[in-house]
């Protein structure tokens, strides 16, 4: 900005040496912005606000027409814009349309925290979401209705979905095609995958930052836990990470999504029941089973393994 008012000065001090100079200024004063702009405000604007303004009326017309000509400027993507101030004409900048579009794809990508997910889930959407065997309207359906539920009302408690299916079906590409859809409302979603995430804690005992991150994750707007019953899952895992977070969210009616292999019935007497040191706890497991019913309902999702094409 200072660079451009800086060299329209040096060109006003030198002006007799400078034989463009007349040229120059009869352009600046006739650009149709300009004239249109001192017409509109000409009852705010001092007798001689043109004249004492030059400087920064050249500013606007050199960086306009570099526009114009796609050249680079001092401000790449910012557009300026006249104003008033003090009597005479002054210069704002605002981002360029694609400069904004690029700001709010960045804001809504900030909305997002994945938690040792796949680089794919970033840019999944919801219309490149398929399936092959006529299941696609159902899973589809019941993702567009949380989030019009949720946009609707999201102060009000809305379960999330429970989605399960076999390998490859795309159970976790559509949970990032949801959490991307909430960002576009300004929602923040945090996308977890358990079997890493279990790994993660065991290691955080080290540094005690187990409560800190469980914490981070617990308290998330919406929350997807994707793969869970993947790996056998010890007491401690299940109980004091999986059974924390999601206590806390019943207790706060806070959504929830899950993806799983395994049915909830499943869930419950395959994996949870059974921890990996072979102890049977029905009772631990129903307890943890009563909190993922209340928080998420449950859809299947079938169709071919895309990991395979």
């Amino acid at each position: 900005m200072e660079n451009v008012s800086e060299s329209m000065k040096k060109i006003l001090a030198s002006k007799h040496l400078n034989d463009n100079f007349d040229k120059l200024v009869t352009a600046v004063k006739q650009d149709p912005e300009i004239t249109d702009f001192v017409k509109e405000h000409q009852s705010e604007l001092a007798s001689d606000a043109v004249e004492r303004s030059i400087a920064k009326l050249y500013e606007f017309y050199n960086v306009k027409q570099k526009n114009a000509h796609q050249e680079k400027t001092f401000a790449p993507g910012y557009l300026p814009h006249l104003v008033v101030n003090d009597r005479l004409i002054d210069i704002i900048y605002s981002a360029s349309p694609e400069v904004q579009a690029r700001q709010k794809e960045l804001a809504q990508k900030r909305l997002i925290t994945t938690v040792l997910m796949p680089k794919d889930v970033q840019d999944a959407n919801l219309e490149n979401f398929f399936s092959d065997d006529g299941n696609k309207s159902d899973v589809l359906d019941a993702a567009i209705d949380f989030i019009d539920e949720f946009n609707a009302s999201p102060d009000t408690f809305h379960q999330g979905l429970y989605l399960y299916g076999h390998y490859g079906v795309g159970k976790t590409y559509l949970l990032g095609a949801i959490a991307n859809k909430l960002s576009e409302w300004g929602v923040q979603t945090t996308l977890v995958h358990f079997p890493s995430l279990a790994v993660e804690m065991k290691a955080a005992i080290s540094d005690n930052s187990v409560a800190s991150k469980i914490d981070s994750i617990k308290k998330s707007s919406v929350l997807m836990i994707d793969d869970i019953g993947a790996d056998s899952m010890s007491s401690w895992v299940r109980d004091d990470i999986l059974g924390v977070i999601l206590e806390y969210r019943m207790q706060q009616q806070l959504p929830t999504f899950f993806s799983s292999n395994f049915s909830m019935e499943k869930l419950e007497d395959e994996h949870l029941r059974v921890t990996q040191h072979g102890d049977n706890e029905p009772l631990k497991a129903g307890r943890l089973m009563e909190r993922i019913r209340f928080l998420s309902r449950p859809v299947e999702m079938d169709g071919p393994n895309r990991r395979l094409h």
